[in-house]
């Protein structure tokens, strides 16, 4: 391929039409994400000084289960929507889908389910997009396209990370053939999205990960054990939340799962200690950084995650993989010979990227978060967790990327050698 026959891919997708609607969607989507943002704050505030909120766990389930029951329509498949919608121009994302899971996700943090933030942004900037798609009528290509920058411009408005956000959205759909087009748009589309998102009163959160280290090549099999740690972790994850899933899918009619396992989480927060695990978790998260966690919390938010997700409350799975992986590193901190604060910022995105499949959207992360210095060791963690997290991941509807593709395809070689 020359240069010229590149540049020209590049440009392909700027087109004034489709970039005036990338503008529009920025706005939007930045704006939704930063009174998403101020929301959930102040509704988790609400829950920290009113504990009894707690009890209001099984009745807020079945809120939303029969709100989703009766008015969601497809908006119950959540991220795995966006997949489908993607790959079968037939299936369509409703406007519908954004203030649903706007209010079924700060109803969930306002009784303390054990969820994220990343899934609301992102359905709800996806349904933008599809929805201006069809608006617009946009042919396939550019529905396609559209729906490449609503996934970028959600993920960066909401974390405050517009490279992570552009590279996120191209890697998690694990293209077969690069498009070129969608490099600009997706990355203008971030950018606009998260500056949006800092116009209004939003801050995000940051983490001192501190110096690193002198440089030892001992310190680099260190951080590989940390990522094999972390892809195994992210494993366990994403396993455990299609277990409860399956678990609760066993219950005929929708609206009672989350009834059911609020009724569980309620019984299981009574359990001294067991509130830390409640909401996004961001305190621990930040103290990780800086002082010894209890050795269980990455197992338990683990678990308290997987089965609030599992029974059907609304929320991403991200937040709560960054106090996983933070909680984790921190623990390791016991036996590797490495800071504190860099093993828990490896962890922090490493099991993210173990359980999502997308190792360079969190290695890009990693840096806006820690600074550039730590590229290296964040490369390396990234990588080992997505070597041994296998081919899983929460997106049950995400397709295999090129790597897993090829291996796979090895594997089929193999057998059929084999005569298996």
């Amino acid at each position: 391929m020359t240069a010229q026959s590149t540049f020209q891919k590049v440009v392909a997708g700027l087109h004034y039409r489709f970039m005036l609607t990338t503008i529009i969607l920025s706005v939007i989507s930045g704006s939704a994400a930063a009174i998403f943002l101020i929301s959930l704050e102040a509704l988790s505030e609400l829950r920290e000084a009113n504990l009894w909120f707690i009890a209001l766990l099984p009745l807020a389930g079945l809120i939303i289960g029969l709100t989703y029951h009766h008015f969601g329509a497809t908006a119950y498949k959540g991220n795995e929507l966006i997949f489908e919608v993607y790959r079968n121009p037939k299936e369509r994302i409703r406007l519908r889908t954004a203030p649903l899971v706007f209010i079924g996700t700060l109803l969930t943090h306002l009784v303390g389910g054990s969820a994220g933030r990343e899934g609301t942004s992102v359905q709800m900037s996806g349904a933008f997009a599809d929805t201006f798609s069809r608006w617009f009528s946009f042919d396939r290509s550019q529905r396609r396209l559209l729906l490449l920058c609503g996934i970028s411009g959600g993920f960066a408005a909401v974390f405050g990370t517009p490279w992570a956000g552009a590279v996120f959205a191209l890697e998690v759909m694990a293209l077969k053939k690069w498009r070129f087009d969608a490099v600009l748009p997706v990355i203008l589309t971030a950018w606009l999205s998260h500056w949006v998102c800092l116009a209004w009163p939003v801050t995000h959160s940051h983490y001192q990960a501190g110096p690193l280290p002198d440089w030892a090549w001992s310190s680099l099999l260190w951080v590989g054990l940390l990522g094999i740690a972390s892809g195994l972790t992210a494993l366990t994850f994403v396993r455990s939340t299609h277990l409860f899933k399956k678990i609760f899918q066993r219950i005929s009619y929708p609206p009672y799962r989350p009834f059911v396992g609020g009724a569980i989480l309620a019984l299981l927060f009574l359990i001294p200690g067991s509130l830390r695990y409640a909401g996004l978790g961001l305190p621990v998260i930040a103290a990780a950084f800086h002082e010894p966690l209890l050795p269980w919390d990455f197992i338990l938010k683990l678990l308290f995650t997987a089965f609030t997700l599992g029974a059907a409350f609304k929320g991403g799975e991200v937040t709560p993989l960054f106090f996983i992986g933070a909680a984790l590193g921190n623990l390791l901190a016991l036996f590797i010979p490495l800071p504190m604060a860099m093993l828990a910022a490896l962890g922090f995105v490493a099991v993210f990227a173990g359980a999502t499949n997308t190792p360079l959207a969190c290695w890009v992360m990693g840096m806006e978060l820690f600074g550039w210095e730590y590229g290296l060791w964040l490369g390396l963690a990234c990588g080992m967790a997505y070597l041994f997290s296998g081919r899983y991941s929460i997106y049950t509807k995400q397709p295999l990327s090129p790597f897993r593709r090829y291996l796979h395809h090895k594997q089929l070689l193999h057998n059929r050698k084999a005569g298996r």
